[in-house]
């Protein structure tokens, strides 16, 4: 009976052990962790689908640190986005206009929170939680891929997203998906596949020449001051 009991006691003990040695990871240090790999990164390609109600626009993004980005679209075709760092472009081709904008931060929507600076603000401005656990779970209903799924809360109303859940593959620690609801109730997804990782993306992809025949309207979201 001594040796029964002293033998549970040591499998108690053990197991105790067993579990509070292991490291329990919560959703503010898993994001950080994702933070922390994409700081990593120096560059990367993704296939890019973007869905706001019932329009799809699909396209190329290209990401290069610590903060060019840029869309190409092929739908609608030809459409692109691209910030070089300074300024935000748009070229709608449906008008032939480009929307110039200068700015002093990345900004192409939700496809520059897949950056080591948009994850950053996100870190910053919002508060993470997981969605239901922090274990894989199918990226939607019916689905074979598995994703960690983080839900972030705004720390204040002004923010433009009033929750944010991203979608992350738990084996590349990469983002599968951005889904957003913004300040008036929208709905945003942001969908990335195929996303390929240090591809040596020259500086000159993020130089953006104008169409031919194209009208710019410079300073279309704001006026900046010095």
């Amino acid at each position: 009976m001594l040796k029964r009991g002293i033998f549970l006691f040591s499998l108690l003990i053990f197991n105790f052990t067993f579990l509070f040695g292991q490291q329990i990871t919560t959703a503010e240090r898993y994001l950080e962790m994702v933070s922390e790999h994409y700081a990593t990164i120096r560059d990367y390609e993704a296939n890019i689908i973007i869905r706001s109600g019932n329009q799809e626009m699909i396209g190329n993004t290209s990401y290069l640190a610590p903060n060019l980005l840029r869309i190409d679209f092929t739908r609608p075709a030809e459409q692109a986005i691209v910030f070089n760092g300074d300024t935000l472009i748009v070229f709608l081709p449906e008008f032939r206009t480009i929307l110039s904008q200068d700015i002093r931060s990345s900004s192409a929507g939700g496809a520059g929170l897949a950056t080591a600076q948009g994850l950053a603000l996100l870190r910053r401005n919002y508060v993470p939680s997981f969605v239901t656990s922090p274990n894989p779970e199918p990226l939607e209903s019916g689905s074979s891929e598995r994703v960690i799924r983080l839900r972030l809360t705004r720390r204040t109303v002004s923010e433009g997203f009033r929750e944010i859940i991203l979608s992350i593959n738990p084996d590349t620690m990469l983002i599968r998906r951005i889904e957003g609801r913004t300040i008036a109730d929208g709905d945003v997804r942001f969908d990335f596949t195929s996303t390929r990782t240090n591809v040596n993306i020259p500086e000159q992809r993020f130089i953006y020449e104008n169409p031919p025949l194209a009208t710019t309207h410079n300073n279309f979201l704001f006026r900046t001051f010095d």
